[in-house]
């Protein structure tokens, strides 16, 4: 569920915590760090590609948004570490957006200039995985009421299943 954060901004930042059965969590974490094949299955990719800018892996990331409104796009960095927390195996991903000279805002396209997310992802003991994920941006410009409640109630969901499609397809495609 959203919360409100911080008060006055009227933003959300979301926690979300499910569980991908048949997904073990290295195979979760290969796919969630794949962006060729990301482009594959999330149908709200419009353009991503990593770039070393400074000696730094800086990823960018073009959102397709329901017509009428402008895609969005981000410029992050991010970092998976896999680590042991008493004896449990725990991959974590963190993200966050970042100011790149290199790679300018593109006309028509709006640039999510927060952006935070944090992901850990476990075994949840049987075949599958139990995952854990912090999120926040400010997308920019007026978002009606209408997406904000679309995105918590039905696009999470929905990005769950879609990565555990992927997962599926994905051992069949490496």
């Amino acid at each position: 569920f959203p919360i409100l954060f911080p008060q006055q901004s009227g933003l959300y930042e979301y926690k979300i915590f499910g569980g991908l059965a048949d997904c073990p969590p290295k195979l979760c974490v290969d796919v969630y760090m794949d962006l060729e094949f990301r482009k594959q299955w999330d149908q709200y990719v419009e353009e991503l590609y990593e770039e070393t800018y400074d000696g730094e892996k800086v990823i960018y990331w073009e959102v397709k948004y329901p017509f009428p409104l402008s895609n969005r796009d981000y410029v992050y960095i991010r970092e998976c570490r896999e680590m042991d927390v008493d004896g449990r195996k725990v991959w974590v991903v963190l993200a966050q957006s970042v100011c790149v000279p290199q790679c300018p805002e593109k006309p028509g396209i709006i640039r999510v200039r927060s952006y935070k997310q944090s992901l850990a992802i476990e075994s949840d003991g049987k075949t599958g995985s139990k995952v854990c994920m912090y999120y926040f941006d400010n997308p920019g410009g007026m978002i009606p009421s209408w997406l904000v409640n679309w995105a918590a109630k039905s696009g999470v969901p929905a990005f769950l299943k879609d990565i555990q499609k992927a997962c599926h397809n994905y051992s069949k495609s490496t």
